[in-house]
């Protein structure tokens, strides 16, 4: 089960650092921040640790077992962002 962002994010950055395994982009200093919408959870890198989770400020951030029904198609923008 990975984590995954849903549009309300604001791409703050806390949750990036949060993270242990570095899995979460782009970062500001990354080609395409400027483009995308919201940052995106590598699905296959992602520990389930939940470290991204207390630190959004904006609630963005869900396991994929509790996205709610109308965010579900976020799983998938995460996964597409990946080419996955």
């Amino acid at each position: 089960m990975a984590y995954v962002i849903t549009d309300s994010c604001t791409k703050d950055s806390l949750c990036i650092e949060a993270c242990p395994v570095d899995c979460i982009h782009p970062k500001e200093d990354e080609a395409g921040f400027a483009e995308v919408e919201t940052l995106y959870i590598q699905p296959n890198d992602c520990i389930d640790c939940g470290a991204c989770v207390p630190v959004c400020p904006t609630n963005s951030i869900y396991a994929l077992d509790d996205l709610p029904a109308e965010l579900a198609h976020h799983a998938q923008r995460n996964a597409t962002y990946y080419g996955l």
